[in-house]
């Protein structure tokens, strides 16, 4: 089975590749290129839960970015844990065609206890004091050691939100190519979130766009060269932005 390597560019459409993303454009056309139909609601949580289970919201039960926990009344959005989630996982699914198969799982969400040979999560530490750290969870335990030392503290704080930069789309690529390179996942799942504070502050339309899109280009584009350069193939998606979203693969 050939290694699969899929980015999940948040916010993407076919209408902002371009002269701005020439790597995502050049994938694009090698390979193929099509418009995704979403489900409702066409937000991170519920579309991603889909791409892994192939079930529509009503089936794996993320229909939106949080939960209405009735024992407390209370809505707590952006939940991890993967036992939120019903039915059966893509990597459960090849493991019964291939034992061999693997699956890394790079920030996709509900990545907390999955069954997935390898998680990385934002995962942040809340100190006695009120402190909030930033920090990531991982299994295996030792493979946040590995990124720690080597990329530094995960930057939570820029993941999303005003404070919002390529840092923390970054460090998630450098994160996935320790893993591809260490570990040879058969399939790599990456989120690259970095289009999606901007776009949905400001628009597509707006000037500033354009650097976010040459910063995600970059940084997709290290990830396309890096997989295709080791013989695995690179799939491309975006989950939220509805009738506009975009497939791309080679």
């Amino acid at each position: 089975m050939r290694p699969l390597l899929v980015l999940n560019v948040v916010g993407l459409t076919p209408e902002l590749i371009g002269a701005n993303t020439p790597n995502i454009a050049r994938l694009a056309q090698r390979g193929s290129m099509r418009p995704l139909r979403t489900v409702t609601p066409a937000v991170t949580c519920s579309v991603q839960a889909t791409f892994l289970t192939g079930l529509p919201p009503g089936g794996h039960g993320a229909v939106a970015n949080g939960w209405l926990f009735r024992d407390l009344y209370e809505i707590w959005l952006w939940r991890q844990s993967n036992r939120l989630l019903d039915g059966e996982r893509v990597w459960d699914a090849a493991k019964k065609r291939d034992p061999g198969f693997t699956c890394a799982n790079m920030f996709w969400w509900y990545n907390m206890a999955s069954s997935a040979d390898y998680a990385v999560t934002p995962r942040p530490i809340y100190k006695a004091d009120g402190r909030k750290l930033p920090d990531c969870y991982a299994q295996p335990s030792e493979l946040r050691d590995e990124l720690t030392a080597k990329l530094g503290a995960f930057p939570l704080f820029s993941f999303w939100g005003p404070a919002t930069s390529i840092s923390s789309t970054r460090w998630i690529a450098d994160a996935a190519l320790h893993v591809v390179a260490t570990r040879n996942p058969t399939l790599t799942l990456v989120y690259l979130p970095h289009l999606d504070y901007g776009l949905q502050r400001l628009g597509p339309d707006h000037p500033d766009i354009r650097k976010d899109l040459t910063e995600i280009d970059a940084v997709a584009g290290d990830l396309i060269d890096t997989a295709e350069a080791a013989g695995r193939g690179v799939g491309l998606d975006e989950v939220s932005a509805g009738a506009g979203a975009v497939e791309a693969a080679r």
